[in-house]
């Protein structure tokens, strides 16, 4: 170790000796990747919080997460779960009538093809026009195998807009610019949110066309970054956050041994989203935060009072933010057509799954324990979560 950074950890020392003080989150953060049908996890994690009590103060969202938070915002804490049920009730009606063959894998390969032949019923249908060819000029609007008009229309039943723009909790969507491939957040704190907003973060390309906001066109968000939690570490001023991180992609896998298991594996990498090397960057970052805050003490105060040190001084905070990170399971037989496994089966098990694994986070409620105090975010992913 270089002499320079033996004198720095020498002169941190003492930082992480103090006694760890009692932690209090002043907002709870609920994030939604997106994914799918294997959204329908998602539904089972915010029951689950609901039945504890824990209401969010902020829904964070890209594509199905982008639609399951506006169902939660967009209800009172009463009927937020009614709102859930509904939506998959519908999302998962066609598969209801489908006969049940002693091959699960059948069933999810028929499920498949009728999901890609006919679309989901209140979600997308065919867009007739796109499969006469790739060079048929459809519009922007329009340059999509699909329709979603039917969410349109059920995202207008199920959802109040107005109760998201006035009042709690806070909502922010993402979405990918097409004409700039930058990515936007559009937060009901600062504007308007409505079902165009909604629309875009889901809009994945080829299947679903682009949505135009102001004049600009937007597809799916989870093409750029699946994960939003970045929102909340970047968000100014920075707050004490217990924050639900729902995922459904595992980062991790076995190694693919057929072509088929390698467009499973590469969807989880590609929509994972680079979770773990994402928080590892936000945890050193805050770190530095809390480092920077705690040398501010060691400035004689004439210094520490100038224009230019106050600059830099606020450059470091002391927030905390427990990150509880909650992974969707395998179910058996799945592959890489989960994410459009809209089969009453497939919902019912992945709601059940995040029922229950955070139940257990919630009992272990790990964010409790004490911490070192130099620590800004801290990684709670070790919960028993159940595996199908």
């Amino acid at each position: 170790m270089a002499d320079g950074s033996r004198d720095m950890t020498e002169r941190m020392a003492p930082i992480h000796g103090r006694q760890p003080k009692t932690w209090k989150p002043t907002q709870t953060v609920l994030v939604l990747q997106g994914g799918g049908a294997l959204g329908a996890y998602q539904c089972g994690v915010y029951e689950a919080l609901h039945e504890a009590g824990i209401e969010p103060d902020w829904v964070i969202g890209t594509s199905i997460g982008a639609i399951n938070a506006s169902l939660i915002a967009g209800n009172e804490p009463s009927k937020r779960v009614g709102a859930l049920r509904e939506f998959w009730q519908r999302m998962s009606q066609q598969s209801s009538a489908q006969m049940k063959s002693p091959w699960p894998q059948l069933d999810q390969t028929l499920s498949y093809w009728q999901t890609v032949c006919s679309g989901i019923q209140g979600f997308f249908q065919p867009n007739p026009l796109a499969f006469m060819g790739p060079h048929v000029p459809l519009g922007a609007d329009r340059a999509g195998y699909y329709s979603t008009a039917p969410l349109r229309q059920t995202l207008t039943e199920l959802v109040d807009f107005a109760s998201i723009n006035h009042g709690r909790p806070r909502l922010t969507v993402g979405a990918a610019h097409v004409r700039t491939s930058g990515m936007r957040y559009f937060d009901s704190r600062d504007t308007p949110i409505g079902v165009e907003h909604i629309l875009a973060s889901g809009a994945l390309p080829p299947a679903f066309p682009a949505v135009r906001i102001d004049g600009e066109l937007y597809w799916d968000g989870g093409i750029l970054s699946n994960t939003p939690s970045e929102v909340v570490f970047e968000d100014y001023p920075r707050r004490n956050s217990l924050i639900f991180a729902v995922h459904m992609w595992n980062p991790e896998g076995a190694e693919p041994v057929t072509l088929w298991d390698v467009q499973n594996r590469v969807k989880d990498i590609q929509y994972s989203s680079r979770v773990s090397t994402h928080i590892t960057r936000q945890q050193q970052t805050h770190r530095l935060r809390h480092v920077v805050k705690e040398l501010a003490g060691y400035i004689p105060e004439a210094v520490r009072n100038s224009d230019a040190v106050r600059d830099l001084v606020e450059y470091g905070c002391l927030t905390q933010m427990h990150v509880v990170r909650l992974l969707a399971p395998k179910l058996d037989n799945e592959d890489q057509t989960k994410d459009i496994d809209f089969s009453v089966s497939g919902v019912a098990s992945r709601w059940q799954a995040g029922l229950e694994n955070t139940r257990a986070a919630i009992a272990a409620a790990a964010w409790k324990n004490p911490v070192d105090p130099i620590e800004g975010v801290i990684l709670h992913d070790k919960v028993d979560q159940k595996a199908l």
